[in-house]
């Protein structure tokens, strides 16, 4: 025992060393920082762009340091030569340049996951050093090469597993814990796979798909800064709860430029709250509308049925119909989107109304007589509504919601249709927009381009903010005597406009709907439609992804039933599949019943093999009534798995349309046993502090928890597509599922061999 004692002494050591290196990094990136604010935006304009460069870099240093203080190293590697590699979160090396720590995506560190007993590749020992704040608290050694035991290792330490058996039995919390210390090596290979082409990562429930995909964006970023710190990376995840639970891993892995969103959240400025039913959600999704769009476009740069006279200071002109199809035609030729073309057709029309008007008065007309004459044609009311009605300035959502509430505007663009088809996507204009929406709405913006007349606008209301903004500094100068007749208004303007936020990548990327990524994370992804897939495609040119799903999961009815199906179309040859084959997170007893479930229902399972077994980690229960069963077994459970500290988490799990009665009486259920003030507690306001919730098995896609209670299954598989669902909703939990029912259990859910 004694001598555990002092190898953790030792491991302190070391790590107490490590932990002053990173305080006095983390002291020199803020007073860098400190002193580049302080010089202020002052100097030639390439001074301070090298201030705001560096301004950059000190705080984007100084939140990664900041990110890493849980756990900063949590292993060791021992090497036939006799060095001692300590690896860690972050890379760190002393004054003189010699490694302290390596990153753990370094090559250096790549053993830590790999090397075995069969394959050691020259590690002698493996060491998992456990921490808690900034104190070692434990260490668990695996011994590679075996011929080191006779040289006196202790053996009394060695545990293969340990350290991953005991993250699994952790209890969970609202946010996702990195898996850094404990990735295995199926999930290594997959984390380190190459940049080039779009690699799929097929896995069933617990098998860390999730952990996988943003471990492998941390070391993409760190393995190719120079290419991707650009372009940026996005991250796509089925929905802002989920984002927020993983929102911790990549600034703990070191790394804080990635954009995260959901497909409703893609377009800048626009916020899908609505939620389409099945049927018309499949229907949306469908590659057609790609054509349908465009014919919605084109539908818009029409041919009058007659010429439309017009008069202009006196003289009777004509919107002839032949120069509107000439200037149509000009305009199309330039291939740009509608509103940009726009321009060239305008200005064609003009140039032919010019003609009329030069001939009509049989005038010479000066350059300047011209551009005063276009002014005048295009302020006339009956010119501007002439070449509207001929080719309208649009945006995407007026485009698209008058394919929803004008059934000649969708029969036009989508004929393919069958007439009940298009009734099923009649709507309001004024409804809320749905997730299913935002693609189309995306494909829409990039075929309409700009409005040229929203772009005039606001250079007028950027001009009208210069002219204040100089009228401000005039007055200041005025006023206060400063600048002593070195510096005029509109050098001072000039300083006024360029003092504000200097924008990261990310930051860049979010606000740009055209943004192109040089490679894009794509989480849970047999929900995407194929429009969806069309418009994540189009912000990744490189076609460089990473997609993760399992197709068994899916629940959309515009989702994936296999792999070739969803993305043959969008990447045609340019993907490759790899599997994860281990659950981690669910019980044996578990996965086995969710497994007989989901191959009952017919859906594509993939072969699940479960890491651990737990005793009594599935009961099921029949009962007369499963809301009231439910809200006991939920306040059982609280008492069993949920702590004081916020770690713990139990779910109740039922079909959508059972949830707010179930709400109600689990908050009832937890009163009665805990008391009011710790029944509020658990049921906290944030979805990500609630350490007892009631949801839908979509709303918990992604997530995990320590205990689940499933009510009725039987109306959770309800309905088309609704297996999916069911399948999704048994893997939750991470130690115990308790299943309530009163109507018939689905197919394979007991084990009756």
């Amino acid at each position: 025992m004694a001598g555990r004692h002092e190898e953790l002494a030792r491991e302190q050591a070391v790590v107490t060393r490590l932990y002053d290196r990173l305080d006095t990094l983390r002291a020199v990136a803020r007073e860098r920082l400190a002193d580049v604010r302080r010089v202020g935006p002052s100097g030639s304009p390439q001074n301070r762009s090298e201030r705001d460069a560096f301004a950059t870099l000190y705080a984007d240093r100084a939140a990664q340091l900041d990110a890493v203080e849980d756990r900063l190293a949590f292993g060791r590697l021992d090497l036939d030569d006799g060095e001692v590699r300590y690896v860690g979160r972050i890379g760190l090396a002393d004054e003189e340049h010699r490694t302290l720590l390596t990153d753990w995506r370094a090559p250096a560190a790549q053993a830590f996951y790999r090397a075995t007993a069969v394959h050691p590749d020259g590690i002698r020992r493996r060491r998992h050093v456990v921490t808690a704040g900034r104190t070692v608290t434990g260490y668990e050694d695996e011994v590679l090469d075996l011929d080191a035991v006779s040289d006196g290792l202790d053996v009394s330490s060695l545990s293969g597993e340990g350290a991953l058996l005991a993250s699994l039995a952790t209890r969970r919390t609202g946010r996702m814990a990195d898996i850094v210390a404990t990735i295995q090596g199926e999930q290594d290979r997959i984390v380190r796979d190459d940049l080039g082409g779009a690699l799929v990562v097929q896995g069933g429930p617990g098998t860390g798909k999730t952990a996988v995909a943003l471990h492998r964006a941390a070391y993409l970023l760190y393995a190719h800064r120079r290419v991707l710190e650009r372009s940026g990376v996005l991250l796509v995840g089925p929905s802002r709860a989920f984002l927020r639970y993983i929102d911790q891993v990549l600034p703990s892995l070191g790394e804080t430029g990635v954009v995260s969103t959901t497909v409703s959240e893609l377009l800048p400025g626009l916020r899908a709250e609505g939620v389409d039913e099945g049927p018309v959600a499949e229907i949306k999704g469908r590659l057609l509308w790609r054509t349908a769009i465009r014919r919605a476009v084109r539908a818009r740069e029409r041919i009058p049925e007659r010429d439309v006279p017009v008069r202009v200071d006196g003289v009777d002109l004509e919107v002839r119909r032949r120069d509107v199809r000439d200037a149509i035609a000009r305009a199309r030729r330039t291939h740009k989107p509608h509103n940009e073309a726009r321009a060239t057709f305008v200005r064609e029309m003009l140039a032919r109304l010019v003609d009329q008007y030069r001939a009509r008065t049989d005038s010479e007309l000066s350059d300047h007589d011209v551009a005063v004459l276009n002014e005048d044609l295009r302020a006339d009311r009956d010119v501007r509504v002439a070449i509207n009605l001929a080719w309208f300035p649009l945006t995407p959502e007026k485009l698209v919601a008058d394919l929803w509430a004008k059934p000649h505007r969708l029969a036009e663009a989508a004929p393919e249709l069958t007439a009940r088809q298009r009734q099923l996507l009649r709507r309001s204009p004024d409804a809320p927009w749905t997730e299913s929406d935002v693609p189309l709405l995306d494909e829409a913006a990039e075929l309409l381009g700009v409005d040229d007349s929203l772009a005039r606008a606001e250079s007028r209301a950027a001009e009208a903010q210069r002219a204040a903004e100089l009228e401000y500094a005039r007055s200041v100068l005025e006023s206060t005597g400063a600048g002593g007749g070195l510096v005029d208004a509109e050098t001072l303007a000039a300083r006024f406009a360029e003092s504000g936020p200097v924008l990261t990548t990310a930051e860049r990327a979010a606000a740009d709907r055209s943004w192109t990524y040089g490679h894009v994370v794509v989480d849970e992804a047999q929900e995407l439609s194929p429009m969806a897939w069309h418009a994540i495609v189009r912000r990744v040119p490189s076609r460089s992804l990473t997609i993760v799903g399992d197709v068994a999961q899916t629940s959309s009815a515009a989702g994936a039933t296999s792999w070739p199906a969803a993305l043959d179309a969008v990447l045609r040859d340019g993907w490759r599949l790899s599997e994860l084959t281990v659950s981690y997170r669910t019980p044996a007893a578990v996965a086995d019943s969710a497994q007989r479930v989901a191959t009952a229902a017919g859906l594509p399972v993939s072969p699940l093999t479960a890491a651990r077994d737990l005793p009594d980690a599935l009961h099921v229960e029949r009962v007369d009534d499963p809301v009231v069963a439910a809200a006991a077994r939920a306040a059982d459970l609280a008492r069993e798995h949920v702590s004081r500290d916020g770690s713990g988490r139990v779910a109740v799990i039922a079909a959508q349309q059972s949830v707010p009665a179930l709400g109600e009486r689990v908050a009832a259920a937890l009163t009665d046993a805990l008391g009011p003030a710790e029944a509020s507690r658990l049921a906290a306001q944030r979805p990500e502090d609630a350490q007892v919730v009631v949801t839908s098995p979509r709303e918990a896609k992604g997530l995990e928890y320590d205990a689940v209670v499933l009510v009725e299954p039987a109306d959770v598989a309800a309905g088309p597509g609704r297996w999916g669902d069911l399948y999704v909703a048994m893997t939750r939990p991470t130690q115990q599922l308790v299943v309530v029912h009163a109507r018939r259990l689905p197919d394979g859910l007991v084990d009756e061999g």
